[in-house]
């Protein structure tokens, strides 16, 4: 479906760990479409909640960099989760770097000064993927269209699916996630999930600049050796 704009601990954690999540959005992330002709970089923050068994919550943070070329390149940064408290950068994990062109598909590892690469052959998407729901439509589930807002001077579409499981205790648990999709950029600049069982992400893209970003981001480093 397309979405219309108007006209006019210092953690090590891996953030994959805590983006995965079975029967949420159909994607758990922010997901870059390799699009030409619409460069832009942007800065991905992502507050997590965890609620542990004991009932208590732990509250985790990052931020990460995404950029596209006006070739359609992506660059998706991953950096370690840390304790909310903590204000120093967290460490890269590991940077996606996509091709459309050529379906080339690279990862990097800096810390250990190493890429992986491999290529596809589907053709890349061009829109992310809306709401995937593991069961039909019933009573139990809702899907709500939220209208227009503007973010970052950016026009997004709203949508929001809500799910409701009858608890063991009697009572009811909400499941709800969200995502606010821009059709100028072709890529969600928030969604959010949560489920009071185990907690809640929010991702949110933040300082996007509509330039050409630097072609040397697309490039595998001097230095780095094939796995």
């Amino acid at each position: 479906m397309r979405r219309e704009h108007p006209t006019t601990i210092r953690s090590v954690i891996p953030l994959a760990l805590f983006l995965a999540a079975p029967g949420l959005l159909a994607q758990s992330d922010i997901f870059v479409t390799p699009i030409p002709n619409a460069p832009f970089s942007g800065v991905i923050a992502v507050d997590r909640s965890i609620v542990g068994q004991d009932g208590t919550l732990v509250n985790l943070k990052t931020t990460r960099a995404i950029h596209r070329d006006s070739h359609g390149r992506i660059y998706n940064e991953y950096r370690s989760l840390q304790p909310a408290s903590i204000s120093e950068t967290p460490a890269i994990t590991r940077i996606l770097l996509y091709d459309p062109q050529t379906r080339t598909s690279t990862t990097l590892f800096p810390p250990q000064h190493a890429y992986r690469s491999s290529t596809t052959q589907r053709p890349p998407a061009t829109t992310p993927p809306v709401f995937a729901s593991n069961r039909p439509p019933s009573e139990f589930t809702r899907d709500e269209d939220l209208g227009l807002k503007e973010m970052q001077g950016l026009w997004v579409h709203g949508l929001r699916h809500t799910q409701t499981i009858q608890g063991g205790s009697g009572k009811d648990v909400v499941l709800t996630d969200e995502c606010w999709y821009s059709e100028d950029l072709r890529i969600n600049l928030l969604l959010k999930h949560n489920d009071p069982r185990t907690g809640s992400i929010t991702l949110t893209v933040t300082q996007i600049a509509r330039a050409n970003p630097d072609s040397a981001l697309f490039q595998i480093p001097d230095g780095f050796t094939r796995q």
